[in-house]
């Protein structure tokens, strides 16, 4: 299906029925599957036959997913999680222990700072922060030889900062060192970080690739384009692993990541996508491309708008020509935007507070990334557990607003935004 264009493959990629079975993805609400002789399961468990023999692994609905995602990227493997969390986790897990350290831009969602900046480090693993507009040399000056992940957004959440893929892919080439994306609010219909350097790509599946705000998830998908083989600083690829019959993962070749995360990371912390959940992705996968395509056409209605507004003091959004990332995404978001845009209201927190009060048919909701317009007020909600400095240092200003601008009518967005403006 590699040659098909990408708004096919959200269509046909991931599953092919035999003669007779059923068309659309079923649900095998199961956990576990029976074989005629212990000789079929032990080669399962041996890796030596494909197959499925505990949901904690893997389950056919959710292998659709995976290999309908996957098919998107363009790579070779995909891990289905719980959330997007999870899979952040599993994915630096995979290559981290204790005494090794991430290299991450300050400009990614507020759990994921959380998460590198206080929890990791409880367990040994040192995150170094760097601004996005940092240069090569001061990103590079902050690898060493415990480094094993350089970690960005495609498009920040909620800073709407647009990655720049040339300098940060040349900084982990150097080095040698895993380039770790998460591609969450542009999804692989608008780009592909694999193509772009990333070796590998995350998502939380919950936002636009599920669409409707229905399915938790989340998803790994392995780019198959580093040689662990070639490298010393993965040691854990190229030594037996005691828990799998001594299995040498790098002896793998490109599915290396995507095994080891599956047969190590999902079977001891078990935090795999439901088969329910699955199946309500992959069918909202199927209008992806035409969602993005409503999503970037309204997105850049709203923005304009809203620049014009003289309530507001400044928007970010980078389809307009006086965005700091306008350039960026002309380079490496060709094909649109997205629909995720942050502004600020004059007034400061109380102001934001009002205005989004006054909304009506926008929501204010804990979320981003369906086909409804939301709105949230993130230094009150998604990070509120990080200190005013930490909010600072990731963008986060006390009158920001995220909005997600939903496939409504765009006529519609812009006059409930315009409503509740004239009342504050």
């Amino acid at each position: 299906m590699s040659e098909k264009k990408i708004d096919t493959l959200c269509i046909q990629a991931g599953y092919e029925p035999k003669n007779g079975e059923p068309r659309v993805v079923p649900i095998v609400q199961s956990t576990t599957y029976a074989y005629d002789t212990a000789s079929n399961l032990a080669d399962l468990f041996d890796l030596k036959a494909d197959g499925y023999f505990y949901t904690r692994l893997a389950n056919p609905t959710v292998s659709a997913f995976e290999n309908k995602l996957c098919a998107l990227d363009g790579g070779v493997g995909a891990i289905a999680c719980a959330s997007g969390m999870s899979a952040t986790l599993l994915a630096i897990l995979n290559v981290c222990n204790a005494g090794d350290n991430i290299v991450s831009t300050r400009s990614i969602y507020g759990g994921t700072y959380n998460l590198f900046s206080i929890t990791l480090k409880k367990y040994g693993i040192e995150c170094r922060f760097f601004d996005p507009d940092d240069s090569f040399e001061t990103i590079d000056a902050l690898v060493d030889e415990h480094t094993k992940v350089i970690f960005a957004e495609t498009l920040a959440n909620p800073t709407i900062v647009v990655l720049d893929f040339d300098k940060i892919a040349s900084v982990a080439k150097k080095h040698g060192v895993l380039f770790m994306v998460d591609n969450t609010l542009v999804t692989p219909v608008l780009c592909r970080p694999i193509e772009l350097g990333a070796n590998i790509v995350l998502y939380s599946s919950s936002k636009y690739l599920d669409g409707h705000a229905v399915a938790l998830g989340g998803c790994i998908v392995d780019g198959g384009n580093f040689d662990y083989a070639a490298s010393s600083r993965y040691p854990e690829f190229n030594t037996p692993d005691e828990s799998y019959h001594g299995l040498v993962y790098s002896s793998l070749g490109k599915t290396a990541f995507a095994v080891k995360c599956r047969v190590q990371m999902m079977r001891d912390l078990g935090a795999i996508m439901s088969p329910q959940n699955a199946f309500l992705t992959n069918l909202g996968m199927e209008t992806l491309a035409l969602r993005m395509a409503r999503h970037c056409e309204n997105a850049a209605k709203v923005a304009r708008f809203l620049s014009e507004n003289d309530k507001v003091e400044w928007v970010k959004h980078p389809s307009l020509e006086s965005d700091k990332y306008f350039s960026l995404a002309q380079k490496y978001l060709p094909n649109g935007m997205g629909g995720m845009m942050s502004f600020g209201v004059k007034g400061g927190s109380e102001k934001a507070a009002e205005f989004m009060e006054k909304l009506k048919m926008i929501k204010i909701v804990t979320h981003v990334a369906d086909a409804r317009s939301c709105v949230l007020h993130p230094a009150s909600t998604t990070p509120r557990q990080l200190s005013k400095e930490d909010l600072d240092a990731i963008g986060i200003a006390d009158n920001l607003i995220r909005l997600s601008v939903g496939i409504e009518n765009a006529d519609d967005i812009i006059e409930d935004i315009s409503n509740a403006l004239a009342q504050i």
